[in-house]
């Protein structure tokens, strides 16, 4: 699990034209994947239910399991970011 979250966290740190590009290893190429066994596919995720869950890692108020590791994804996205990844991902 440290490998994973340090692994995580260089990931993040990375500079990235595509905001969803650091989330590809976990929850694909095309948000197909239940990331870590845990997560919600995000294709299947509206634009609004995707940006609010987004926000919601941000703040605190959203995740179970995952929270800590996606709060810490989340942190760095401006809504421009998250807005781009909804775009691209989310239908």
């Amino acid at each position: 699990m440290k490998k994973l979250i340090l692994a995580l966290a260089v990931i993040a740190t990375a500079s990235y034209a595509n905001p969803y590009a650091k989330c590809v290893s976990c929850h694909g190429a095309n948000g197909e994947k239940v990331a870590l066994g845990k997560s919600k596919i995000i294709k299947d995720m509206t634009k609004a239910e995707f940006i609010a869950s987004m926000k919601g890692y941000q703040d605190g108020t959203y995740g179970r399991s995952t929270k800590a590791i996606m709060q810490a994804q989340a942190k760095g996205l401006s809504d421009a970011d998250i807005e781009a990844m909804a775009n691209q991902i989310a239908k």
